[in-house]
């Protein structure tokens, strides 16, 4: 019988000469730069974090925070660290209506001209002019996986999820990095739609590579 270390190399494989590709759910979250984290919680302030993520040096963080729009709030909003150059908020569809606020659906980094949102603390609270994005669903490749692919970052795949109530995403993007490990993600939104549970797979299906 073979080793498990081999099983398991096997496994890993047959998923991806199939191409298939593990899916996570990505909740509201909320990147800070040292500007927002001084104000909201006192200058020099260090983040602290309790959970590595799925993507390399990525981590949840203790600190929870409030934002707000026209029409509501959604208290405890994690904080994902480390410091980014800029504040970015990343909500679902239903949070945005939640809010009222008009949110973009945007690749994450690109908030030129996005929404403006409310962020606070316990101590105090900024507004920021842009910043407040739906993220598009998107898969994090690494370039050994694209190249096997046959995939360049800012492709768009479909991608049949296979929870519990299967569905097809379609213009899934495609962003590619040696930073980055291969994981689709989706927000909770979507998520709800396929039925999605820990450990669902999803297969990037041959006719929507390009």
């Amino acid at each position: 019988m073979p080793a498990i270390d081999e099983m398991t190399q096997k496994l890993a494989s047959a998923i991806k000469e199939q191409l298939f590709i593990e899916v996570e759910a990505s909740g509201r979250h909320i990147h800070l730069n040292r500007s927002a984290i001084d104000h909201l919680f006192g200058v020099g302030y260090q983040l602290k974090p309790v959970k590595e993520l799925s993507q390399p040096g990525q981590y949840v963080c203790e600190e929870r925070l409030t934002i707000s729009g026209a029409k509501g709030s959604l208290a405890r909003v994690v904080v994902l660290g480390p410091e980014r150059p800029n504040v970015q908020v990343e909500i679902s569809m239903t949070d945005a209506l939640l809010l009222g606020i008009d949110a973009p659906i945007r690749q994450s980094g690109d908030i030129k001209n996005s929404a403006s949102v409310t962020i606070s603390s316990e101590k105090a609270e900024i507004t920021i002019s842009e910043g407040l994005i739906i993220a598009s669903r998107h898969i994090h490749m690494t370039p050994e996986d694209a190249h096997h692919y046959q995939l360049k970052d800012g492709d768009l795949v479909n991608v049949k999820v296979f929870g519990k109530r299967p569905v097809i995403f379609q213009d899934t993007l495609v962003r590619v990095s040696d930073r980055f490990r291969t994981r689709m993600h989706i927000d909770y939104d979507e998520a709800n739609a396929c039925g999605f549970t820990k450990g669902t797979f999803g297969r990037i299906l041959q006719e929507s590579l390009r």
